[in-house]
């Protein structure tokens, strides 16, 4: 096996994904690669698709600030105690971004099928909600095995790329994230999975049953990044804490469109940014 082939820059990790790509971001709670974000708009990506699993945050917020997302796949945008997420309000109100809602249920469920690599699973408690008049790819039909028992079929959701974080990888490509069960399968559903890891560590994660389990193995990874406090300013659980200072500077900054070109221009589109982390 050749060892690190796939492991590439935080630059060449963004060039990776494409404009218009169908990306699954993991919820601010989880490991989140804040690096990979900043290096996307530093790119200039466009057009593309996010996919909550199942909300999203301070990643899609700043991704849609910076005019990179056409489209969003999520069961809510939230900011949890810092407020309203401020650039993906704004272009809600302006119909900048189109808008796929859903549920976490669902989001899941999708996923679960491409991953099990099947076109379609079946999915209780939609029937009745609004959401279903807005999702017109979501077809209600009968449970083939009982009369008058409606159920809704979801199509198969296959993100073109899953883009996550994670406290430690090794030199297979082999990545750990713990309890994080959504960044696994997220994994298993997209066509490729690109990682920054907060270390790359000797030996194989795969041959420690204990680390096993919770461990994604290479042959789902397609790159992955060397990236100390790749989540900043959102910590990572066991590791390190949110930097509040800095998460409640983004909110008030982002409230306007002049603000949030300011913190782009400090934070993001400086050469020195990654470093001042």
């Amino acid at each position: 096996m050749l060892m690190l082939a796939n492991k590439l820059t935080i630059d060449e990790l963004a060039r990776r994904i494409p404009d218009g790509a169908k990306v699954a971001l993991p919820p601010d709670y989880a490991y989140c690669s804040l690096t990979a974000v900043r290096a996307l708009i530093r790119r200039k990506v466009k057009g593309l698709h996010l996919v909550g699993v199942p909300s999203l945050g301070f990643q899609a917020d700043m991704l849609i600030g910076a005019g990179c997302v056409d489209t969003l796949e999520t069961a809510a945008v939230t900011l949890s105690e810092y407020g309203l997420a401020p650039r993906f309000t704004a272009a809600i109100k302006r119909a900048e971004i189109n808008m796929m809602d859903a549920t976490c249920p669902a989001i899941h469920a999708a996923l679960q099928a491409s991953e099990k690599g099947i076109p379609f699973i079946p999915l209780r408690g939609l029937i009745g909600s609004d959401i279903l008049a807005h999702r017109k790819d979501w077809k209600v039909g009968d449970n083939p095995f009982a009369e008058n028992d409606p159920v809704v079929y979801l199509p198969a959701l296959k993100p073109d790329v899953a883009l996550i974080h994670a406290p430690i990888g090794d030199k297979y490509g082999n990545v750990w994230v713990g309890v994080r069960r959504e960044q696994m399968l997220m994994a298993h559903a997209a066509s490729e999975t690109f990682v920054t890891v907060e270390e790359i560590v000797d030996g194989n994660l795969m041959d420690d049953l204990k680390m096993k389990a919770a461990t994604i193995p290479g042959l789902y990874i397609s790159g992955i990044t060397e990236a100390n406090k790749g989540a900043w300013p959102l910590g990572i659980p066991g590791g390190y804490n949110p930097d509040h200072e800095h998460l409640r500077r983004y909110v008030e900054l982002a409230k306007t469109d002049e603000g949030f070109q300011q913190y782009l221009e400090e934070f993001v589109l400086e050469a020195a940014a990654e470093a001042a982390e």
